[in-house]
């Protein structure tokens, strides 16, 4: 009978301290536009937000809610309600990372602000509301456009990149990346000195990455596929804003990286791994057996996979794969 007892006290503190673990999973917020939302994988599109892929980059006690949405800007964030949204989800302790800039800049007035008068206005709203919610906010300015023409061609909206062809030419590109953005680089920063929020110079990082990569290897970061040369776009695209998934991960990985330098409470929650397989999208792979077969001969990998259940696919001979089960992911 005592041991009975002992076994039933035993199960229901398992219970309550399983309960206290999943109430204090710190969450990540994210809000910003395209160039870090969530895409739709419906159609095999290998579109893809850094924000989508960020979960691959911090670990299990680290959950990533991205609110990021295609075409936003600060002000249409605000004005649609997606932000109250969030503000109401915070809970103590947790961080929103922000990052707009690529459609406040756009001539349009439900998106429009200025930096340094309505863009910075509310940048502060963000940092503001949410430390009222007793959540941390960072801030990221935005990420380049992939523009190696000394003039940038005419770019109204980002969005309508997607119906842009392989077919249509544009001028001839040049060996030096030019800046896009202007005085919306440099408003973020500033908003952060002045509240003593943690920034991250997502701008100078891209940068660089873009510049090193070059006009030809950085196409490869971004939806910029030749006619015939992915399979859910026939007619190719040359889309200079937004990632694919090689893009996204290689920027998400460099992001993750500077948050946790600039944000030292996250540095002990960040994991890298080889590759990653996850079926909504947020892994370098859908299938576990497409990610073995990536692998070269000899070099040890490690494959992380997050979330559902998997067949555990056979690892031929001469490949050294260890995988990481993640997010509740369990074998058959």
């Amino acid at each position: 009978m005592k041991i009975l007892k002992n076994m039933t006290l035993l199960a229901l503190l398992v219970l309550v301290l399983s309960a206290f673990k999943q109430d204090h999973v710190t969450t990540i917020f994210m809000i910003g536009d395209s160039t870090m939302a969530n895409k739709n994988i419906n159609h095999g599109s290998p579109e893809r937000g850094w924000g989508m892929v960020l979960q691959c980059y911090f670990d299990d006690a680290m959950r990533i809610d991205n609110h990021a949405v295609n075409g936003r800007s600060s002000k249409s964030f605000i004005d649609e309600g997606r932000w109250q949204k969030v503000v109401d989800l915070i809970k103590p302790g947790d961080y929103v990372f922000i990052q707009f800039g690529h459609n406040d800049e756009k001539p349009k007035a439900d998106r429009h602000t200025d930096p340094g008068s309505t863009f910075d206005d509310n940048l502060r709203k963000f940092v503001r509301e949410t430390r009222e919610k007793g959540g941390i906010p960072v801030l990221f300015n935005c990420v380049v456009r992939r523009n190696f023409f000394k003039k940038a061609p005419q770019n109204d909206d980002d969005e309508a990149l997607r119906k842009t062809t392989g077919a249509k030419v544009k001028p001839e590109e040049g060996d030096t990346l030019y800046d896009t953005h202007g005085d919306y680089r440099f408003a973020p920063k500033n908003v952060a000195r002045e509240m003593n929020v943690p920034f991250v110079d997502a701008n100078q990082i891209t940068h660089h990455l873009e510049q090193k990569l070059g006009r030809e290897a950085s196409k490869k970061l971004h939806m910029w596929f030749l006619p015939g040369e992915e399979p859910s776009i026939p007619k190719g695209r040359q889309d200079n804003t937004h990632y694919n998934i090689y893009g996204a991960h290689v920027v998400a990985h460099l992001l993750a990286e500077a948050v946790a330098q600039e944000v030292p409470a996250l540095k002990k929650h960040r994991v890298n791994y080889d590759l990653s397989v996850a079926r909504n999208g947020a892994g370098d792979f859908f299938d576990l057996d497409q990610a073995v077969a990536s692998v070269p001969d000899g070099k040890k990998t490690t494959i992380q996979v997050l979330g559902g259940q998997w067949q555990k696919p056979v690892v031929p001979k001469g490949k050294k794969v260890k995988f990481v089960l993640r997010l509740g992911a369990r074998w058959k």
